[in-house]
């Protein structure tokens, strides 16, 4: 009996040691304000990374290797459309840049997409691949058509 007895009490403490103590959680003396409930940023948004930069003057301009292009069209009011292209920059040294012109009177929106490198930097001799999506603005209804480099891309209507 008394073999049984100091069994159970053996079991029972070793239960209770396996069950965790509960924690009492502080609670703060302000409340806390949710980042998704304070509103817009107030900072402005950053430009297109691809876009001509202030230094660009220094730089040697080259041409881009494009494999695909094609628009993508979200579904919205109005219309947000964008560019995907990928391809190969000349060198791991070159940034991709990417000029986008107002619609013309045939509503033709015309990009010129190409790399710029600085002339004296020495770097490997190899491509180096790139996928990118370039934000066009939202125009007045009508229908577009989008050219890269001289090449159809795509059109759309809005």
């Amino acid at each position: 009996m008394k073999k049984r007895l100091i069994t159970v009490l053996l079991l029972a403490s070793l239960t209770a040691a396996c069950v965790p103590t509960p924690t009492e959680v502080p609670i703060p003396d302000s409340p806390s304000i949710s980042p998704i409930t304070t509103g817009l940023p107030t900072e402005a948004l950053p430009a297109m990374p691809y876009a001509p930069q202030p230094g660009d003057a220094n730089l040697s301009r080259e041409n881009i290797f494009i494999d695909e292009m094609g628009l993508l069209i979200r579904e919205s009011y109005p219309p947000q459309v964008s560019l995907s292209i990928s391809g190969n920059l000349p060198t791991p040294c070159h940034a991709l840049r990417a000029e986008i012109n107002a619609p013309d009177a045939e509503n033709k929106i015309n990009l010129n997409v190409y790399s710029v490198v600085d002339p004296n930097m020495l770097c490997a001799q190899m491509l180096k691949p790139f996928q990118e999506n370039i934000g066009l603005e939202t125009y007045p209804p009508g229908h577009y058509t989008v050219w890269v480099n001289g090449e159809l891309a795509g059109e759309y209507d809005t």
